[in-house]
């Protein structure tokens, strides 16, 4: 009997999805993304929050697909911009723009800032159809540098100067960069506590009900 459960990853990201089937190897899981059903309508990450975000976009999952569903939503928090760019960190030069186009808007805000501290935050929401869901969140403190640094990674990474390490993300190896990371940390929670998780989809799925057959000669009574 197969009593693996079916853990829907709220991308089409290739990346993310191999990144965490391999964190949860060895679980009763099969992994799966969008990309492994039919068209599905875009969610608007519309959300104030990463949280909000993050949740509308497992829940959404979950309840057209009839499954646990699996979502993260991130982005780079700067203390001397209030928080900016936050929730809308992908978008915040233009939806068009390009990673060195964002990394130049951010820098030529600061121009004038002596506070360069900053933040990358993720949140993953784990719903069910119903619209339960579990929440992690994962925090890398670090700094504003004043030029970019560095060919890895994607996105802020270049401007994002890690103290610890020395050196800015986009300076790390993928491996040492996701163990430190704001992703890595929220995706290393959900792994601490994988066990938990997949008792509460259990007992949070709703269960097939089941009937008895009637033979084809057996009468039936009123």
């Amino acid at each position: 009997m197969d009593e693996r459960t079916t853990l829907v990853i709220a991308t089409r990201n290739p990346g993310k999805t191999r990144e965490i089937g391999e964190l949860l190897a060895g679980y009763p899981v099969t992994i799966k993304n969008l990309d492994d059903f039919g068209p599905i309508p875009e969610i608007e990450e519309d959300g104030e929050t990463f949280d909000e975000n993050a949740y509308k976009k497992a829940s959404f999952a979950s309840r057209v697909l009839g499954l646990p569903a699996l979502a993260d939503d991130s982005g780079l928090c700067v203390n001397a911009l209030d928080g900016q760019p936050g929730v809308h960190s992908a978008r915040f030069a233009g939806n068009q723009a390009t990673d060195a186009e964002k990394c130049q808007k951010l820098l030529e805000m600061m121009e004038s800032s002596g506070d360069r501290s900053a933040a990358f935050v993720c949140v993953i929401s784990i719903a069910v159809p119903t619209g339960a869901a579990l929440t992690y969140e994962g925090r890398c403190e670090g700094e504003i540098l004043l030029e970019p640094a560095g060919d890895n990674g994607f996105g802020y990474d270049p401007v994002f100067y890690y103290p610890p390490l020395g050196k800015s993300f986009a300076r790390l190896p993928a491996s040492e960069k996701n163990r430190v990371s704001h992703r890595g940390r929220a995706l290393a929670e959900v792994r601490e506590e994988f066990d938990k998780v997949l008792k509460w989809i259990n007992l949070q799925m709703p269960v097939a009900e089941k009937f008895a057959g009637r033979s084809e000669n057996e009468p039936i009574t009123p």
